[in-house]
């Protein structure tokens, strides 16, 4: 299955962009071992920085790009499809086409890689005056 950019912003909750991402576990095809420098060069680039920040500005600085799920720490740029050794050599259309990119908290990256649906952020409930205040 391939997921884009498109299909994950037509679903309204969080929970339902978060399934739609979910790997389970499966970190793609292969892993990158000895080979980690080639998505490092790629990250230190001029061109990941460029695209990077297009994709937090169109995100909106938020967790799956969901409005109400604003990130206030570190965003990671989440390739919504796994990528490989060979993508990153060939620049195929998975590492750099904002299509398959989407902002994540490094929380919910772990949570999409690895199925710990324990690290999925919960909204925070609708706050109302005094609602702390147990006396009032």
């Amino acid at each position: 299955m391939i997921r884009t950019y498109s299909e994950l912003i037509a679903l309204s909750t969080f929970k339902e962009r978060f399934e739609y991402l979910a790997l389970n576990g499966v970190v793609g095809e292969e892993t990158f071992g000895f080979n980690r420098y080639l998505n490092q060069v790629l990250y230190h680039s001029d061109e990941w920085s460029r695209l990077r920040d297009s994709i937090i500005i169109r995100d909106e600085g938020c967790d799956l790009a969901h409005p109400d799920y604003s990130i206030h720490g570190r965003i990671i740029i989440h390739h919504m499809n796994p990528i490989t050794k060979a993508d990153i050599i060939d620049r195929s259309d998975f590492v750099l086409n904002p299509e398959y990119l989407i902002t994540t908290t490094i929380n919910t990256h772990n949570a999409i890689h690895y199925g710990d649906y324990s690290l999925i952020p919960k909204l925070n409930p609708e706050r109302t005056p005094n609602d702390t205040c147990p006396w009032r």
